[in-house]
């Protein structure tokens, strides 16, 4: 009695802490209050081009480096990603405003690049190099205006704004390379609402920079490293001659201005919908696609199958059930098992491991807790959820294994467990050597590789051998025919039922469902872009695993009724039919886009 009511003290003392409170943040993802004069720090992520796609750290570029440099740990999410966040030598004062500073502590004497540095800067510029800088996790943006095709007279009243993530590196006119050299950084802060007493706090909502290209000349530089910008007509660019010395001076200059924008919505510049009538365009010609398929699905149950298992029922004429045709014929030999029934089970355990982690990731998404916001997360939640679903995808291959009358279950644990992971570790592994070899951020580090093979063979495998183990004790899924001793002949088949012509067939329509979608996902990794629309995407992916089902239903009906039994394979290959049809969407976005 007392032991409970001790414990009753612990969780009311808890409660009390709780909501003594005032609220509760994620870690990692709580507002930062600043003080005048606070210092907000800048860090570098990497340079990104959608020309190269191979992200490179900041200091890879023979930037102005502090007098020590720091990076900042990371997740799995972040490492996989390329990032490298690491400290600037910016100088940046909340609400102190900076006319023009240089950058390097040496005022009179500008940075000399070498021939081999200004060659690799001019290369950098050629590739369309962006340069990607945070203030308080939030990225910078550079603000683009422009008219859009309005009437006349509302072009002047408002123009159309976006956002570029990230600062171009600098630019080409004709064959000269211009490097941006003055950063104008424009932060934007929200004050806090505090009590009269209390000093005033701030927190940063907006990042945004005006990159310029000044020449040496024109930048009017003095030994308190303070510099005075040229008028903007006057000036000219600096430009970066490979092939011989170039100096120049790095400066930049910050402007505080004041927002109503509060702290939780100051991601939504960066998300902003833009195009949403494109996505409910893409779910409606998805949904069209599924109406279609069940239409031809419940003709075929309800019409053809109900007349024929009611034709096949009636035995008051023998001689009528003699003569069967269709389907019908090979009731005996249907639930054959197939060739290869270990790897076609191991196949089958991967999608649902794949199937969990997906339909996870993407519902815990929609509810907005793997925001941009925290880095990496999406990917690191994607890596740890494949490994822990190793037990459900074990659990259903066993079980398959056993209906198709396997014997040998660890091999087919172990065949689970490596054979989709091994195929894909094995290209990833291949391609970062190659990235390896351009000395890219973007190439996986060789511990980091060697922590996912520990959490594949430390998690993974173990999680899969007991889910395969449970699933081969219990009891085999129940066939509702006996197979026949000998199997029967398959009659000559038809052009279009052959194997590739009904993948191909099959593939159109899934793939039809989802490729709007697809496009805005492909931006999205190759071209540095933010995808954030995962209450469409979840819809999407429901469309696309239903659309999946029917088709595979559909073309298994049309290949029974050609007396053709061997099915297990092909309504596995059927559905998948789309990836093909993803790979040349893929071929025709990299030749049209990137």
């Amino acid at each position: 009695y007392s032991f409970l009511q001790e414990r009753l003290r612990y969780v009311l003392g808890l409660l009390l802490l709780l909501h003594s409170t005032d609220s509760f943040y994620v870690p990692g993802v709580a507002p930062i209050n600043f003080h005048r004069n606070d210092p907000v720090e800048i860090k570098a992520v990497k340079l990104t081009s959608s020309r190269t796609q191979l992200p490179y750290e900041y200091y890879s570029l023979p930037f102005c480096q502090p007098s020590k440099i720091t990076y900042k740990a990371e997740n799995l999410g972040e490492v996989l990603r390329g990032d490298r966040i690491v400290n600037t030598p910016f100088q940046v004062s909340m609400n102190v405003e900076k006319k023009c500073e240089v950058l390097c502590n040496f005022p009179n004497k500008p940075v000399t690049l070498t021939v081999e540095q200004s060659k690799l800067m001019a290369e950098r510029i050629r590739e369309d190099y962006y340069v990607h800088l945070i203030a308080d996790n939030l990225p910078v943006a550079t603000r683009l205006e422009f008219y859009s095709n309005r009437e006349e007279e509302e072009k002047k009243k408002e123009k159309d704004v976006q956002f570029e993530h990230g600062y171009r590196l600098g630019f080409m006119d004709g064959n000269k390379f211009y490097l941006h050299n003055h950063l104008s950084f424009i932060l934007y802060y929200h004050r806090e609402d505090v009590e009269e007493s209390q000093e005033h706090t701030y927190r940063v909502v907006r990042f945004e920079v005006i990159p310029q290209s000044i020449k040496l000349e024109d930048l009017k530089a003095d030994e308190k490293s303070m510099c005075t910008l040229p008028e903007a007509t006057g000036s000219a660019p600096q430009e970066i001659d490979p092939t011989k010395e170039n100096q120049l001076l790095f400066t930049y200059s910050v402007h505080w201005e004041e927002s109503d924008i509060k702290w939780a919505s100051r991601w939504d510049t960066y998300l902003t919908m833009s195009d949403v009538q494109i996505h409910w365009f893409s779910i409606i010609n998805s949904v069209v696609v599924v109406f279609f398929l069940s239409g031809i699905l419940s003709m075929i149950i309800i019409r053809t199958l109900r007349k024929d298992i009611a034709n096949y029922n009636k035995e008051d004429d023998i001689e009528d059930t003699m003569e069967e045709s269709g389907w019908k014929l090979v009731h005996g030999d249907v639930f054959r098992p197939p060739q290869y029934p270990m790897i076609l089970s191991s196949l089958l355990g991967s999608g649902i491991q794949l199937f969990c982690m997906i339909l996870i990731v993407i519902f815990v998404a929609m509810l907005g807790m793997l925001s941009p916001s925290s880095r990496g997360a999406l990917m690191t939640t994607a890596c740890f959820l494949f490994m822990f679903m190793g037990v459900f995808g074990g659990f259903f291959a066993g079980r398959l294994y056993r209906t198709l009358k396997g014997h040998r279950w660890k091999k087919g644990a172990f065949c689970t467990a490596t054979l989709y992971p091994g195929v894909v570790f094995g290209i990833c592994f291949v391609l970062n050597c190659f990235i390896w070899g351009k000395h890219s951020s973007g190439a996986v580090p060789f511990p980091t590789m060697v922590a996912l093979l520990c959490m594949w063979f430390g998690i993974s495998l173990p999680l899969v051998y007991l889910g395969y183990y449970f699933g081969f004790r219990k009891q085999p899924y129940d066939n509702p025919v006996r197979t026949n001793q000998i199997p029967r002949q398959i009659p000559e088949q038809r052009w279009y039922m052959n194997k590739f012509v009904g993948i191909l067939m099959a593939g159109i329509l899934p793939f039809g469902a989802m490729f709007i979608e697809l496009f805005f996902i492909f931006s999205a990794i190759w071209e540095n872009q933010f995808y954030y629309l995962f209450g469409f995407l979840f819809l999407v992916f429901i469309i696309l695993v239903v659309s999946c089902s029917q088709i595979s239903i559909v073309m298994v009906y049309f290949q029974l009724c050609a007396e053709d039994y061997r099915w297990w394979w092909r309504t596995f290959l059927v559905s998948g039919g789309s990836a093909f049809y993803v790979l040349i969407y893929a071929v025709f976005y990299f030749v049209n886009k990137v």
